[in-house]
């Protein structure tokens, strides 16, 4: 469903466990980012209506995931860590080059949301069918729908705002580029690494 074309390795979650709290840390700060990505939509594109009022949603439900993950931190004793560069995203970024008319701008920023859910999905996947422990592995079940329905609200925004075809394509190239970028990543306790 999620049309990656590398999946994650299974190991990975064997790296997870044995880094638990640096996950969470990390997972916080991609749910600030989420959070974050939403605002700047809207105040980059506010004359998409319908964009604006999924993004408004979509900021309030990120940062509540956040607090979600913040008070498992909480609970295990720890604070909130300091926040680290994300390779994964970093990378991803270079694939659109930079400029062109605001469409573009648009639709490269929503087929880049939509990819990091997608990659994110696909992670709590993994972790709410490997983890040793019952409770995050029920945790991440929950988060790993939310992360679905997010991927296909920003792709089908990104189909409906492009010329559908040259989005199509874009999505494509893009998903064979991020599959470079995994391919060298999954060696650390982090959400995309």
């Amino acid at each position: 469903m999620l049309g990656l074309k590398l999946p994650t390795d299974p190991r990975w979650v064997n790296i997870v466990e044995m880094n638990i709290d640096e996950i969470l840390t990390d997972h916080a700060y991609c749910e600030q980012k989420a959070a974050s990505t939403a605002i700047s939509l809207i105040i980059s594109f506010p004359e998409y209506t319908e964009l604006t009022q999924e993004m408004i949603a979509l900021s309030r439900e990120e940062m509540g995931h956040f607090k979600m993950v913040h008070d498992r931190i909480i609970a295990r004793g720890q604070t909130l860590g300091r926040d680290r560069k994300d390779d994964y995203v970093v990378a991803l970024m270079k694939f659109f080059p930079k400029g062109g008319s605001r469409t573009n701008q648009l639709v490269h920023r929503l087929l880049y949301a939509a990819l990091i859910e997608a990659r994110s999905c696909e992670r709590f996947r993994l972790l709410s069918e490997q983890l040793k422990d019952k409770e995050l592995a029920e945790f991440y079940h929950k988060l790993m729908v939310s992360e679905a329905g997010h991927y296909t609200m920003f792709l089908k925004f990104a189909r409906e705002y492009g010329n559908l075809e040259e989005v199509n394509q874009k999505w494509k190239s893009l998903l064979e580029y991020e599959a470079g970028i995994i391919r060298n990543l999954g060696t650390e306790g982090r959400i995309h690494g």
